[in-house]
């Protein structure tokens, strides 16, 4: 089994860093393979909505967004770790998402999804909130710890002393470990949910 830890803080060494390197300790120790990928020093660019991913199976641009989506695809569980900016995600971690999930059309469910936040004080809910929408789109489940997935702290490396917040780290990344193997028997069982055909409505007068 693998999990994919993306940085989206342009500190590679950060307090993102430290929360997301918490985690993979315990991957580690549940013997599951893991990788982590930095964007936040990526020059990312957000989606045009030029729907070429639609013909060519990949987005128009191609930068770290391609190189993580086969990544992705075989990966059984995604972190994605974020510096707090004005209360939500940085625009790094926005832009390669909208671009990721929308260009890659491979069926996402039971993939196990995470989020994970980093601040020095407020912000970390509003955060928490934005991503974890990327996962419940996509027929996800999202791994959860014992309060919100969030560590703090002011300078770099600062979040090491926040106690709280990196045994919450550590559940969460247990939990995750837990529902990517259950899932795996489940899958072995009992297959897939049946998909149904897409109902797509539009909201108009």
């Amino acid at each position: 089994m693998k999990v994919l830890l993306i940085n989206s803080s342009p500190r590679g060494t950060g307090n993102t860093s430290v929360a997301l390197q918490e985690m993979e300790k315990i991957f580690r120790e549940e013997g599951i393979e893991t990788e982590m990928i930095h964007i936040g020093n990526k020059d990312i660019r957000g989606c045009i909505a030029c729907g070429k991913c639609g013909q060519t199976g990949k987005c128009v641009f191609d930068d770290m967004v391609n190189e993580v989506a086969p990544k992705f695809e075989s990966c059984d569980g995604i972190v994605f770790g974020s510096p707090v900016y004005y209360a939500s995600p940085n625009a790094t971690l926005i832009a390669f998402l909208d671009r990721l999930f929308y260009s890659t059309h491979f069926d996402k469910r039971m993939k196990v999804g995470a989020c994970v936040c980093s601040a020095r004080r407020g912000g970390t809910t509003a955060t928490f909130d934005v991503i974890n929408k990327y996962f419940t789109i996509s027929g996800m489940p999202v791994a959860s710890g014992q309060y919100w997935n969030s560590v703090h702290g002011g300078a770099p490396g600062e979040a090491s002393k926040d106690e709280e917040g990196l045994q919450n780290m550590r559940v969460i990344a247990r939990n995750m470990s837990f529902l990517m193997k259950s899932i795996a028997l489940g899958k072995e069982k009992y297959g897939l949910p049946e998909v149904e055909p897409h109902a797509w409505t539009n909201f108009i007068r």
